[in-house]
């Protein structure tokens, strides 16, 4: 979908149409960004029917709720499973109030998301926008470090499924289900988007199914037998209210929402053009956050122990939500919830390669990263994908081998996530304030808002683990490495060109 004011005849006046004289491009006044297979004036149907259109080699098969189910499988409905009694220990007993601030917090980033899909509805994500925001350079280190989060997050949901899994046939090592789960999830995607998302609905409706059912027996059980806790407790606090403590609680549950901007990979495989991935990018955010507070609300008013003696015992954090359901509610539900999580973990993980085959396939297309990665076999980046299920299943099975392999693995996943985010703030604050590719800024939504939202993820980095910082910086300076190479390169050519 070409924007309104660079999508007239090309014999029009006012220089509509041709191209733009401040960028040099056909993008038409406002520069942006020409929707790949995309005319001015709308979808050219270049597929093979069904509405299939044939995009930069990327075919145009999803839908909305197509979308809606990629960026809910990454996420996780439950997410906050794993990390509640961590949260409740921190938060002295708020842990719902800080899912509504972590969803606010996360609410700055997805609307930087809806801002610059409409500049770049590309395939790259935030590779595309740091390009078109900030320039070549800053878009190569925000690609490389998205990179580092799109390849280990689906090794890190990948060794959860095989955990799980072990727990329940442990006569069967971790490692071997966790190479499982990413053969079988790698077969769907290489056998197409839009197939992989119709088995993913049927997953993600399992976890929807579960969280219902969670939802409902604890409404039952508290209608009976009243809360643990004070009905307000989950937004208050069990003992004394602490902003300070809410706060660094955020700075944790931020990390569940990660995985919503996957949905802006498939920009060149949505039919109806960008307006519906911004829509769903921030549908998505909306309804997760709706669905962790639900959850923490609960959860926390069946909490058996209070969350002193959470913060007193670290060992009792990790299985703090199955053991308040296991002594409120009863072991069928434990058990059906961690059924739940080891399948919905896999699914995350067939979301995340999706997503960096396709980050691989747009870096590779502006040469960046091979050329052999961004071939398309029937409208699908095989080789990416293929290569981003490699790479995953190196590191999931070695840390699924390793008795602290997944400490390892998630203490550095965040850091390139959140590092790629800030760049898509800036970019932001580039192409429309400083720019001025649209015109006069509006200063909330292209100052204010990304400027805040950066503010909150540069404070996450600072609370994040030093491990994790360390590997982060070491990606970061193996990527200005490569970027300086790649830059010598071009011009050197640029040189010896007549």
């Amino acid at each position: 979908m070409a924007d309104s004011s660079g999508a007239g005849d090309a014999g029009g006046t006012g220089g509509r149409g041709g191209t733009n004289p401040r960028t040099g491009d056909g993008a038409g006044g406002s520069g942006r960004e020409p929707e790949p297979g995309v005319s001015p004036d709308g979808p050219s149907d270049t597929g093979s029917g069904g509405g299939a259109h044939a995009v930069g080699g990327l075919r145009r098969t999803l839908g909305f709720r197509d979308l809606v189910v990629y960026g809910l499988l990454f996420i996780a409905p439950m997410a906050p499973v794993g990390v509640y009694g961590t949260l409740d220990a921190k938060s002295h007993g708020a842990v719902a109030l800080v899912y509504v601030f972590a969803t606010v917090a996360m609410a700055f980033t997805a609307f930087s998301y809806a801002q610059m899909i409409r500049v770049a509805p590309q395939a790259g994500s935030v590779f595309a926008y740091a390009r078109k925001g900030l320039g070549e350079g800053p878009g190569f280190v925000a690609g490389w470090m998205a990179m580092l989060d799109y390849l280990l997050i689906p090794a890190v949901a990948y060794l959860f499924a095989g955990i799980a899994m072990e727990a329940l046939v442990p006569s069967v090592d971790r490692w071997i289900w966790t190479g499982l789960a990413v053969v079988i999830t790698t077969l769907l995607n290489l056998w197409g988007v839009r197939a992989a998302a119709r088995v993913g609905f049927f997953v993600l409706a399992m976890e929807i199914v579960v969280l219902v059912v969670f939802v409902v027996s604890a409404i039952v059980v508290l209608a009976q037998d009243g809360a643990t806790r004070g009905w307000l407790s989950p937004l208050t606090g069990d003992l004394t209210f602490s902003l300070t403590a809410v706060l660094s609680g955020v700075s944790v549950a931020v990390l569940s929402y990660l995985g919503f901007d996957a949905i802006a990979s498939f920009a060149e495989e949505v039919t109806g053009g960008s307006r519906k991935v911004a829509r769903a990018v921030l549908f998505c955010l909306a309804l997760a956050g709706v669905l962790f507070v639900a959850q923490t609300y609960l959860v926390a008013l069946l909490e058996p122990l209070s969350s002193a003696e959470l913060a007193a015992d670290p060992a009792k954090q990790g299985s703090a939500f199955y053991d308040a359901v296991d002594a409120s509610v009863g072991t069928w539900l434990h058990d059906l919830v961690a059924v739940s999580k080891a399948i919905g973990a896999a699914f995350a993980a067939l979301a995340g390669q999706a997503a960096a085959g396709r980050l691989l396939f747009a870096m590779g297309r502006e040469r960046r990263l091979p050329r052999l990665l961004s071939r398309t076999d029937a409208g699908t980046p095989r080789v990416a994908l293929l290569l981003a299920a490699v790479v995953t299943l190196i590191a999931a099975v070695w840390a699924a081998r390793n008795d602290n392999g997944l400490d390892h693995l998630v203490s550095v996943v965040d850091i390139g996530a959140l590092t790629a985010f800030i760049l898509l703030h800036a970019s932001v604050v580039g192409w429309y304030a400083v720019r001025r590719m649209e015109g006069p800024p509006r200063i909330l939504a292209h100052v204010v808002a990304p400027v805040v939202g950066a503010g909150v993820l540069v404070a996450v980095i600072v609370e994040a683990a030093e491990s994790a910082q360390v590997v982060g910086a070491i990606w970061l300076a193996a990527g200005l490495v490569v970027l300086a190479i790649q830059s010598r390169r071009r011009s050197a050519l640029t040189r010896k060109a007549p």
